[in-house]
């Protein structure tokens, strides 16, 4: 690599164009990740991209006069000094808090580059062009700024609402649920069965664990969210399979407690308590009626506890 500070001022201007033509595509991928969901924003980074490339135009322009027409390869890679950028724009789908933060750092950081090669230029005409794309820059950072800070349209919440059902409430909610009222069975059949809290416990460790990793797998096989817009498949079945282990832990945890009675107990009462959030959830995500939610989640909880019971007793 080199220092910034060997660079001739036929590299600077080289790297400038490199700089300028790489921030212009990655502002139309981030518009074409953005299209779909939020149309505001996918325009606005447009925009931006569109003044990238008069910038590149312009560098190109002043650098033919120059120096030719041959224009050396040198990327920021190539230069000390630059910050590694994560490749958020290659993700499907978008994040759009990621690719705001990414453009506002894109942009400070241009901005620095062209104040900073201005000051060391002796050449008149290469140091005027360069101080005012610094200048343009630091409207470019503004403008990322306020991207960020953008507040959605209505129809772009709904699309955000809609994306984060799929991605994170739908397998977040199966998640829970199968742990919640799968690892009933199981546990409350090792409590009877055994009447040993810390065996209990193993059991039910066991289960949740064990469910947690097949729910995960399951999830995260089922479809590669290209065409459903579900979102990362192994993004999926970690939120799937981290809910299903969190749901049936937290009615496994009681059994640490040494006396059995005391800690079926607690065991019950935390059961009720997941089977309340989970009808909660239905009702604020799923927009099902909060009475029916209750009927249904109690409805089956019930069944697979009474089957522990019956198992764990005979």
């Amino acid at each position: 690599m080199k220092t910034f500070d060997s660079l001739t001022e036929q590299e600077v201007l080289a790297l400038a164009i490199s700089l300028e033509e790489e921030d212009a595509r990655i502002y139309e991928d981030f518009a074409d990740g953005l299209q779909e969901s939020y149309p505001e924003q996918a325009a606005k980074f447009r925009e931006m991209r569109h003044d990238e490339d008069g910038h590149r135009h312009r560098l190109l322009e002043h650098y033919k006069q120059r120096f030719g027409d041959h224009v050396p390869l040198i990327r920021r890679q190539d230069v000390r000094g630059f910050v590694n950028r994560r490749s958020v724009w290659l993700v499907r789908p978008l994040g759009l808090k990621a690719v705001q933060k990414t453009a506002e750092t894109m942009e400070v950081e241009t901005r620095r580059f062209y104040e900073v090669a201005a000051r060391r230029t002796q050449d008149a005409g290469i140091r005027q062009l360069l101080g005012d794309l610094a200048e343009e820059e630091r409207g470019h950072a503004h403008t990322a700024e306020q991207i960020a800070q953008t507040k959605l349209s209505e129809d772009e919440k709904s699309r955000a609402k809609r994306l984060f059902l799929l991605q994170v409430i739908q397998p977040g909610l199966a998640g829970l649920m199968d742990g919640s009222v799968s690892t009933l069975a199981p546990l409350f059949a090792a409590a009877f069965a055994t009447h040993s809290s810390f065996e209990t416990f193993l059991v039910g460790l066991a289960a949740s664990v064990g469910a947690g990793i097949s729910m995960g797998f399951a999830e995260a096989l089922s479809d590669d969210g290209s065409l459903t817009g579900r979102g990362h498949p192994w993004a999926r079945g970690f939120v799937c399979g981290g809910m299903t282990a969190l749901g049936g832990i937290g009615h496994t945890l009681p059994f640490l407690i040494p006396n059995l009675k005391t800690a079926t107990g607690v065991a019950v009462c935390v059961v009720l308590v997941e089977l309340s959030v989970i009808s909660w959830i239905r009702h604020r995500f799923m927009d099902t009626p909060l009475v029916s939610a209750l009927l249904q989640v109690a409805l089956g909880g019930a069944l697979v506890f009474l089957a522990g019971i019956l198992i764990g007793n005979s």
